[in-house]
């Protein structure tokens, strides 16, 4: 048995990564550190309950993470403050968890000799236009636009400094929007699915023309795992679907399939510094790695995501009110 920390493995991706795990890879034995903020839900490792242990704590706490990553043979960190809007009302918990957290990750695994890959977003890259058909290489500049993705920005430049410097065992990942069971409500698809079931309208910031590339949480994860067997040290592997869709085909596709008018929502204030487009270029992940999306049909995978909020009020209804409380003080 192989020994695995998963950070944030009470979070949307980590949960589904823990699950996916256990499932695909039982050669390894799992422990998820996470801090069990609003983010942090124990209710989505209940599937795997008694096969994995979670330890409630904090990636800045270098003594506990040191004790775990000392006995942990592989480290995968998602744990991340990853939601936009918040950043912008407040960065401060943004600094502290994705910079100075993947900090002390990467003392502990460099203390210790341990095998790390860190998660993180094609938002470091910034955004490109609306009418081009570039897309995001892993040579691409990084441009972040939100504190959010400026603070995962340097800690990709962490990692990298630390592979460098230190001799660190680390790969990265960058992906594209990631959907799927368990996304906390406050986030696009989630929110408009749940505004429906709870009969209010759902919300499109401004004309809803942006761009973003669509990945099933699953093939993300299975993505990671194919990096932590045959990726190269150092490296860093782009992840997307292929799919792009603008926020406003992604807001009337989910109206259709709840059997809903296309134009039942309402319009809010647009965020401030909305990136316009995100597309990732995953030829490398693809060629060298092997991975393919088993959810290449978008509409397959949404359709599967809205039944399971429809099955599992349960789980998200305790987190409504508060993420549509905070929505209304941000006015969106």
């Amino acid at each position: 048995m192989r020994r695995m920390l998963v950070t944030g493995g009470a979070g949307f991706i980590g949960a589904n990564f823990v699950q996916y795990t256990l499932r695909e890879h039982p050669d390894y034995e799992v422990r998820v550190l996470d801090a069990l903020t609003y983010a942090g839900n124990p209710a989505s490792l209940a599937p795997v309950a008694g096969q994995v242990a979670l330890v409630e704590g904090d990636i800045c706490d270098a003594e506990l993470v040191n004790i775990l990553v000392a006995e942990s043979d592989v480290v995968v960190h998602f744990a991340a403050e990853s939601h936009v809007d918040n950043s912008l009302h407040d960065p401060e918990p943004f600094i502290r968890t994705n910079i100075v957290g993947t900090y002390t990750i990467l003392e502990a695994v460099r203390r210790h000799a341990r095998r790390l890959h860190h998660i993180s977003t094609d938002e470091v890259f910034g955004d490109l236009a609306l009418d081009s058909a570039d897309r995001f290489t892993e040579r691409t500049a990084y441009d972040p636009s939100s504190p959010y993705s400026a603070t995962k920005a340097g800690s990709d430049m962490l990692v990298r400094a630390w592979v460098r410097s230190y001799g660190v065992a680390a790969t990265l990942s960058n992906c594209a929007n990631n959907y799927g069971p368990y996304q906390h409500v406050e986030k696009f698809v989630p929110r408009q699915i749940t505004n429906v079931l709870t009969g209010t309208r759902p919300k499109l910031y401004g004309a809803g023309e942006n761009v973003r590339e669509w990945t099933h949480v699953d093939d993300h994860n299975a993505a990671v795992h194919l990096i932590l067997d045959r990726g190269a040290i150092g490296e860093t592997y782009l992840i997307g679907s292929g799919d792009e869709r603008s926020n406003k085909q992604i807001l009337e596709l989910i109206l259709e399939q709840m059997d809903q008018p296309s134009d039942a929502y309402d319009r809010v204030p647009d965020r401030p510094g909305h990136d316009l487009r995100y597309s990732n270029d995953s030829t490398k992940i693809r060629t060298e790695l092997g991975w393919e999306p088993r959810f290449g049909d978008f509409r397959a995978g949404l359709a599967a995501t809205i039944d399971w909020y429809r099955a599992s009020e349960s789980w998200w209804g305790p987190q409504k009110d508060a993420a549509e409380a905070r929505y209304e003080l941000l006015g969106r």
